[in-house]
């Protein structure tokens, strides 16, 4: 840090299992990716190219190389695994990740039903060529799933190897643990959180607002999700107290305690 504050909360320092910052690229470019990482490095975790992109991204290598410069795990997002899914080519998939060195692998259903427990054979088979996050929930915004089945496949994919699973939410933040008005379904988040433990779940949240519901309610070391390349430094801010919401948060704390 640039200076000294008293009062601080405690990050957990890099690299991290908890506390994690998962930025969505989708589709800087190899100078983009290198000014993004310049300013905002030690605060990322973890880059996901969103959806589909890494397919027609040009200069795909020279940016994936950006990345692994800065020692990032990189995955492809999702909806790219269900892309080769639904087209028979599992096989595939495990080859283009190879080819390319992405280690870390997303596996989704949000676009295409499986039945779960192949998606958890899937996750199994994965985790033997890397490190596996899961995502959990439907990017159809009428296909409400209640809480209990939530946890229950939660609980199942990190039973089948996952690391992590990811709450849903979309890169707009309106469907899955948000309402269509990016409202966050808070029942559904706190029952969640009563079987399923805070620092396995990576909560998708593009939208500030949501950011700031998960930081007051688990702290500056929630895993968060989606965030855009340019709000990483206001989101750490936002984490520790240096942004107007949060800026008594932990002053509070300090005070009470």
């Amino acid at each position: 840090m640039n200076f000294n504050l008293s009062q601080m909360p405690e990050r957990n320092k890099r690299p991290r299992v908890s506390g994690i910052t998962m930025v969505m690229d989708k589709g800087l470019s190899v100078e983009e990716a290198k000014n993004f990482l310049s300013v905002s490095y030690p605060h990322v975790d973890i880059i996901k190219l969103g959806f589909g992109t890494s397919y027609v991204t040009p200069n795909l290598r020279e940016k994936l190389e950006v990345y692994r410069s800065y020692n990032l795990p990189i995955y492809f997002g999702g909806t790219l695994f269900e892309a080769f899914l639904i087209r028979n080519q599992f096989d595939d998939y495990i080859s283009v990740c190879k080819d390319f060195g992405i280690e870390y692998m997303e596996v989704s259903d949000g676009s295409i039903t499986i039945p779960h427990a192949e998606k958890c054979g899937y996750i199994e088979k994965l985790t033997k060529h890397g490190t596996v996050l899961s995502e959990v929930g439907s990017k159809d915004a009428a296909h409400i799933i209640p809480p209990y089945k939530w946890i229950e496949l939660m609980r199942a994919e990190l039973g089948a190897g996952a690391t992590y699973v990811i709450a849903e939410a979309r890169e707009a933040g309106n469907v899955g643990i948000y309402r269509g008005s990016g409202e966050v379904r808070e029942g559904l988040v706190q029952e969640i959180l009563t079987q399923i433990p805070g620092e396995k779940i990576i909560w998708e949240a593009p939208q500030k607002a949501q950011q700031l519901y998960f930081i007051e309610l688990l702290g500056c070391n929630v895993n968060l999700g989606n965030i855009a390349p340019s709000e990483v430094i206001a989101m750490e801010a936002m984490r520790i107290g240096l942004r107007g919401d949060t800026f008594n948060l932990y002053m509070d704390q300090k005070q009470n305690g």
